[in-house]
């Protein structure tokens, strides 16, 4: 009797089923660190401002591989050689590319860790788990590195025209409601070719890649960097900060045990070894959030007013310029919340502070998107394209904000 092996399969809404090609990668998927990416969302706070914005890291893991495996059988039809291993480590390195985003994506890295990047922690798991499988993954965190000998294997994991991006663009616009980001990956990939080991595009894709970086520039400042996000993000940065300030002054909080330690330890990229990595892999939104839940009803005004803005929506109001904020505007602010409720300059910082977000859709310095002529020329996209507005996404933009509470406006 033939044995029928299982087809393993995911539904996915952007993309419909997603195949796992694999064992290895199945078991891969299966590993308690990818599988704690369902608990990781891939937009941080932004559901407070699109509500259906609950997707998570595990989502966009899988997109990313389907992706992958689309560019590798267009590449190869193009005659494109690339071996069996070569094809299972880029679908590996795409795969765990964001493994080592902490709770809500990015708060983590700015707060409780001192110099310790996602980016950093993902090649440490990818490091632990090569171990777990055998050193199968030596070649795949090669690529992830960007070191391997052939170059457009490198750029198809990190570049500005990399798998990451061509999903997170359509799919955030698909969970947030934003159709300006809605951009068409499929055609980009079919129009991808190599040219001397670099990644190229064909020319008659360039439009495809025009609408790509047009997208990317709506949507950080449409969705990404919206100032309701920017000023959520804030708040629990310094939630994670005042819980961290206090446990330091030996203050005792109520939160699971991961979050606790990282609260009573000084974390950096020195000491973030195996045994932290554990810790850090048991460490998730959820913690983040029970946490809160606990903190609200705290003694110390400022944790407990932090986290009750979270939990209720009840956000600092912030206002964007284009130059830096007024000192004197942000000392007036901050006196009258000292006065208002008896805090310290200190204390005040926390609900008074300025800062800024920049946004560039393109650099045309480094790993520039290559446009690949009929004449089997290449020119870098913002000077083949007849777009003149593409020069003008190369040029970042800077705004800078204010946050305050909104009885002070």
């Amino acid at each position: 009797m033939a044995i029928i092996t299982k087809l393993k399969i995911f539904n996915d809404p952007i993309y419909g089923f997603i195949t796992i090609p694999n064992d290895r990668i199945f078991k891969i998927i299966a590993h308690p660190f990818f599988q704690r990416l369902r608990r990781i969302t891939q937009m941080g706070m932004s559901y407070l401002v699109y509500p259906g914005a609950h997707h998570t890291r595990f989502h966009h893991a899988l997109g990313c591989l389907h992706l992958m495996q689309k560019t590798i059988a267009i590449l190869q039809f193009k005659g494109i050689d690339i071996s069996e291993e070569e094809e299972e480590a880029l679908q590996i390195a795409i795969l765990l590319h964001d493994i080592g985003h902490g709770p809500f994506s990015h708060a983590m890295e700015n707060s409780i860790v001192e110099g310790v990047s996602h980016e950093h922690i993902s090649l440490l798991f990818m490091e632990e788990m090569n171990r777990d499988f055998n050193q199968s993954l030596t070649l795949a965190i090669e690529i992830f590195k960007g070191t391997y000998k052939r170059k457009f294997m490198n750029q198809l994991i990190s570049s500005q025209l990399d798998m990451d991006r061509l999903d997170y663009l359509k799919r955030d616009s698909f969970y947030t409601g934003v159709p300006e980001g809605n951009i068409n990956s499929e055609r980009i990939i079919t129009m991808l070719y190599v040219v001397k080991d670099n990644l190229v595009v064909e020319e008659k894709g360039i439009y495809s890649v025009e609408k790509f970086l047009v997208a990317r520039r709506l949507m950080y400042w449409q969705v990404y960097l919206h100032k309701t996000s920017v000023s959520a993000e804030q708040l629990l940065i310094r939630v994670l900060k005042r819980a961290k300030e206090l446990t330091d002054s030996g203050k005792k909080l109520q939160c699971s045990p991961a979050l606790s330690f990282f609260l009573t330890n000084k974390i950096s990229l020195e000491n973030f070894d195996a045994v932290t990595l554990k810790i850090f892999a048991k460490l998730d939104d959820y913690d983040i959030v029970s946490a809160m839940k606990e903190w609200v009803e705290i003694d110390d005004y400022v944790l407990s007013n932090l986290c009750e803005m979270l939990l209720n929506r009840n956000l600092l109001k912030i206002k964007l310029k284009n130059k830096p904020a007024d000192h004197g505007k942000l000392q007036k602010y901050r006196e009258a919340v000292q006065k208002k409720h008896n805090l310290s300059e200190h204390e005040a910082a926390y609900f008074v502070f300025s800062g800024e977000i920049s946004n560039v859709a393109y650099s045309s310095e480094k790993n520039k998107i290559q446009i690949l002529h009929r004449n089997g020329k290449t020119t870098d996209v913002a000077r083949a394209s007849d777009q003149l507005n593409l020069k003008a996404l190369s040029k970042e933009v800077t705004k800078y904000y204010i946050c305050y509470p909104k009885d002070k406006d």
